[in-house]
């Protein structure tokens, strides 16, 4: 990474660097969910293993007026030789499938725009259930359906601590984490810098996140973060589960 900025031009590189604080302070301005820290359990719980079957519903809200934009189930419907999780959505209808394999690490990520299929399995959550836990990773992607290029992408996946929150299916003790991707290279060769970020609450009970609030922003050229472009800035909220 450090010979990838040394390659950029000075004013590139100066906001490379400086997007991360400027785009938190943006990010935590808008509605945050409502939580209660909790004590770190004396054993970190064990993550449900997937079935064929299992299911998990989501409000998905646009952060930036709370609007509920769809309704989407996700449904393992197989484990071997990959865990794969059917998605649609009410209004969107069939979206693309989650891969992992093994549990816990992600083949395919469909939640962002467009869905990416990694060269090297990354963790769908942090690797050690501990507040403190933190871990680096870098990859490239594929665009799917595209086969043909790839993209670098880096990941830093951060466990903040553990909380209560309550959703429309229930009272859950989840882990807070973070997922940050500053430095990857979009499929768009006209956004010129990068960055991602999402705060995650995970539920070892059910196997998923309780909730998810996902951003990305971006810049063209000649463009700086004071004005810079978003992708959809979204929430995503359990509904029910089986």
């Amino acid at each position: 990474m450090a010979a990838q900025l040394l390659q950029m031009s000075p004013i590139r590189r100066f906001l490379l660097l400086l997007s991360p604080a400027v785009l938190v302070a943006c990010i935590s301005s808008q509605p945050y969910p409502a939580s209660t820290p909790l004590p770190q359990p004396i054993n970190p719980p064990k993550v449900r293993a997937p079935q064929v079957g299992q299911q998990w519903v989501y409000n998905v809200r646009n952060v930036f007026n709370q609007e509920i934009v769809d309704v989407v189930t996700e449904r393992v419907v197989s484990i071997t030789p990959q865990i794969r999780i059917e998605r649609s959505g009410i209004k969107a209808g069939p979206l693309p499938d989650e891969i992992q394999g093994p549990w816990g690490y992600i083949l395919q990520d469909p939640h962002w725009n467009p869905p990416q299929k990694f060269q090297q399995v990354l963790p769908a959550w942090p690797e050690q259930l501990v507040p403190g836990w933190s871990g680096f990773y870098q990859t490239r992607y594929q665009v799917v359906g595209y086969p043909d290029s790839s993209y670098y992408w880096g990941l830093n996946v951060s466990a903040l601590q553990w909380e209560g929150v309550s959703v429309p299916a229930g009272q859950f003790p989840v882990l807070k984490y973070r997922n940050e991707a500053p430095y990857f290279t979009s499929n768009d060769f006209s956004r010129v810098v990068n960055y991602r970020q999402e705060d995650v609450w995970f539920s070892p009970e059910i196997g998923r996140w309780v909730i998810r609030r996902s951003s990305g922003q971006y810049l063209w050229s000649g463009m700086s973060w004071g004005s810079p472009l978003w992708e959809d800035f979204l929430e995503w909220e359990l509904v029910s589960w089986k």
